[in-house]
């Protein structure tokens, strides 16, 4: 038996990022024990991969649970984070580790420069590399995504206006810059043709209400009402996922749904597109702006004030690409 302990810490998409590793690690090394370590918060991302089989959460010290981990005598550590945390826990465990190149040097160029030296590789691809030495390769089957019984939604118990078919909106996003403005968001649900479902964290809950209030009886909010995998249950039965560059539009390319994933402030030169998603997926964003990307990550307003990453998005232009594609 060969034990090993993959690390994410977080967040939703860069854990379902790391499953086509998990998977490949399972399936093809011999005799292989993979175990995962995790935030608390996000271990229903991951809690029913068939593929893993033990979970471990953070949460308080790392240093009380690197002892815990020590006991398990793994061989090797699988890191896919990469930080400080990471850092010192290997120091702890003391075992050998493999990782992968973050690229943080050409994105900072990308970022500050607008010089793109970054390969043009998905970082699906980039995380094995960390597992090349065991001849673990990409079995192109995609992202993993598993939902417990007790996280499904009956769509038709949910509500009767859903049951004929729905677009499923995933609003939340860190940071504010990742997002489309409120009105624009307004403005593209009045134009679909189909029901739209807005899904969100409790922080999004006012903003689903403003929309669902301004454009009247087709659009209902369930932001802050469902969990996670709830989420991705009614992500799995939409007809289509409109989302921004966040973790449910991975959690959708799992599901191999059709995807318009909407960028602003981040790229996806940065490598973090939806991965294997349905046929005749689509990203829209802005081309030619000098002050994009403006972040790796993002801010919680424009740096430069006029937001013309979101604000130049033609609302109508989106509505056509999601009603024709339907």
């Amino acid at each position: 038996m060969v034990k090993f302990l993959v690390v994410r810490f977080s967040s939703i998409g860069d854990i379902v990022l790391t499953t086509p590793v998990v998977r490949c690690l399972k399936t093809q090394v011999k005799d292989a024990e993979v175990h995962y370590l995790v935030k608390k918060q996000y271990e229903s991302v991951i809690k029913a991969n068939p593929y893993i089989d033990k979970v471990y959460s953070l949460e308080g010290s790392l240093n009380k649970l690197a002892k815990k981990l020590k006991t398990e005598n793994y061989h090797y550590i699988i890191d896919l984070h990469k930080n400080i945390r990471t850092f010192s826990l290997k120091l702890q465990l003391g075992i050998l580790t493999f990782t992968f190149n973050k690229l943080n040097y050409k994105k900072w160029l990308l970022v500050n420069f607008k010089i793109n030296k970054l390969p043009d590789i998905h970082i699906v691809d980039r995380y094995f590399k960390s597992v090349r030495l065991f001849d673990v390769r990409n079995d192109n089957k995609g992202l993993d995504y598993n939902i417990t019984d007790g996280d499904k939604i009956d769509i038709n118990s949910l509500n009767s206006e859903l049951i004929n078919g729905y677009i499923a909106f995933a609003l939340g996003a860190r940071h504010f810059t990742k997002q489309l403005p409120d009105d624009k968001i307004i403005a593209l649900c009045s134009k679909i043709n189909y029901p739209v479902v807005l899904l969100g964290g409790k922080e999004d809950f006012d903003k689903g209400e403003k929309i669902k209030d301004t454009t009247g009886t087709r659009v209902y909010n369930y932001c802050g009402k469902l969990s996670i995998n709830q989420s991705a249950s009614i992500i799995k039965q939409a007809k289509l996922v409109i989302s921004h560059d966040t973790g449910m539009m991975h959690i959708a390319a799992a599901f191999r749904k059709k995807i318009i994933s909407i960028w602003g402030n981040t790229v996806p030169e940065f490598g973090m597109y939806p991965y294997l998603p349905g046929k005749d997926s689509q990203i829209i964003q802005i081309h030619g702006l000098s002050c994009r990307p403006c972040s790796k990550l993002g801010y919680k307003k424009c740096p430069r004030g006029h937001f013309r990453c979101m604000r130049d998005i033609n609302e109508n232009d989106v509505a056509n690409v999601v009603n024709t594609s339907l």
